[in-house]
């Protein structure tokens, strides 16, 4: 088993902290503790904590959800002293192993959510980030943070908090009582100018809970934009015992990623921070850029993917780009439809970049699932296309390829794939009127869903024209079919 005694004796061949973890106290707060951030920003934190003087920069992991793989990831962490296992996969070339040693602490919320209001308000906690995904915060399509859903209007009717939002503003409060600095709140999610979105959604839970502490957050709260990038797949039993297996060790919670990482942040900390520009972080004003070219890029083309991908019977990512359709699509789609379109920071090369990311998504080691990639479309769609959809469609462009994933999502909504196959939709955002509006017979007004709302792309005649076309064939002869008459159609000019 991992843990703080046994790390000593762990194989040569595996990485362990290159610190004193008994030294190390928390000073970052990170809310919903998934793969991602153990293999990204925990990534980072481990190595700044090797620096000299950054023993207080540790992270307070902090699990919100109340449901059995929290529960067991909380009882897997805490068994092991919050250590456990990445490894990084190279596309070509031995893996790297190591142990990761950030996390210091971990609470589950739900067990004890008074032990996690009181880290919280602990001066020592000086920047909270978090990761709960597009949807997690309750933005509708006009940008309005949404007090009706349920989770929230349950928080603001009293008690102690269960929302991530309602978690913060409570913490601050007590924080502003007792006269202590604010914490620097801080979303490391795929969200267009997602400094900017989590601060909306903290101001108007907090507005609608005490007008005055809202006030008091806006004045004295910093809400740093950043960029974030490693392909991270879920873990399942099978996962956990191969990669146990590859390593050599017992960890109840490993993980592993590619060998690619990024992170790009905004250098606004309104209660200091790590030197993490000395571990490999780029600190920049111009976040924006970078962020649009990945998030138009590297996750629009794995919704490109995903979707075509799941209807035309693939699951797994590596194996789908082996489909020369789907290779071929998401090439003219990075090369045609959303590259042409960014203004890059001067150090990114956009060709250079969509190189590198066909190349990372062929990686056969990484074997991320479609499945994944695909869930909470409804919200991701908006922030990673919505834009080169409209600018495609403004421009006269050529929007094929977009009407054909737009007509992919909706078709992906029934669970079967031209195999017969059924498969899971996760798609908490999708209602039953918008499933409604995706089964009426006339195809085109499936560009009701809220997922497409503001795009500006049913207005357009031809748009809307491709895309009903598009469903109509895929209902009658399939997505495979469908996609290569839209390869030989582009070939033809």
């Amino acid at each position: 088993m991992i843990d703080p005694a046994t790390l000593p004796s762990l194989p040569a061949s595996v990485a362990r902290p290159a610190y004193d973890r008994s030294k190390v106290k928390a000073g970052i707060a990170h809310l919903s503790v998934g793969n991602f951030h153990r293999a990204h920003q925990a990534v980072y934190i481990d190595r700044v904590l090797a620096l000299p003087g950054h023993e207080g920069w540790g992270i307070l992991g902090i699990g919100l959800m109340d449901v059995e793989g929290e529960r067991a990831k909380a009882r897997a962490l805490q068994g092991q002293g919050g250590l456990y296992s990445l490894v990084a996969y190279p596309p070509e070339g031995t893996p790297e192993v190591s142990v990761v040693g950030a996390i210091v602490e971990y609470l589950h919320a739900p067990a004890d959510p008074e032990a996690v209001l009181k880290r919280l308000a602990d001066p020592a906690i000086r920047i909270v980030t978090l990761t709960v995904t597009e949807g997690g915060y309750n933005i509708d399509e006009t940008g309005t943070f949404k007090l009706d859903d349920p989770a929230v209007a349950k928080d603001l009717a009293g008690g102690l908090p269960a929302t991530s939002f309602g978690v913060m503003t409570e913490a601050l409060r007590r924080r502003r009582d007792a006269g202590t600095k604010p914490f620097t709140v801080m979303s490391c999610d795929n969200l267009r100018h997602n400094g900017g979105v989590v601060k909306n959604a903290l101001l108007s839970y907090a507005r609608a809970k005490d007008p005055a502490l809202a006030a008091w957050i806006e004045a004295e709260v910093t809400f740093p934009s950043c960029m974030v990038d490693r392909i991270t797949p879920a873990v399942g039993p099978a996962d956990r015992e191969r990669l146990n297996a590859e390593t050599g060790l017992d960890d109840a919670s490993p993980i592993f990623a590619e060998d690619f990482i990024q992170w790009v942040v905004e250098d606004k900390f309104c209660d200091g921070r790590p030197e993490l520009e000395k571990v490999g972080v780029e600190f920049t004003d111009a976040v924006d850029a970078y962020e649009q070219v990945k998030l138009r890029m590297l996750n629009a083309s794995h919704s490109m993917m995903s979707f075509p991908g799941i209807l035309l019977g693939h699951r797994i990512v590596h194996l789908a780009m082996q489909d020369p359709d789907v290779d071929a699509l998401l090439e003219q789609f990075l090369s045609r439809d959303a590259g042409p379109l960014l203004d890059a920071p001067p150090s990114m090369s956009v060709g250079q970049y969509k190189d590198l990311l066909l190349s990372r998504y062929r990686n056969p080691a990484i074997g991320d699932q479609l499945l994944r990639i695909a869930s909470d479309g409804a919200s991701k769609l908006p922030q990673f296309v919505q834009d080169t959809a409209r600018e495609v469609v403004q421009r006269g462009g050529d929007g094929r390829r977009i009407a054909f994933l737009l007509a992919c999502f909706t078709e992906y909504l029934r669970g079967v794939d031209d195999r017969g196959d059924s498969f899971p939709v996760v798609e908490p955002m999708v209602t039953e009127a918008d499933r409604a509006l995706a089964a009426k017979p006339d195809l085109r007004e499936g560009l009701g869903l809220g997922a497409f709302k503001g795009w500006g792309v049913a207005e357009h005649e031809g748009f809307a024209s491709d895309y009903a076309r598009y469903r109509a064939s895929i209902q009658e002869k399939g997505a495979g079919a469908t996609l290569k008459d839209l390869l030989a159609a582009v070939a033809a000019g």
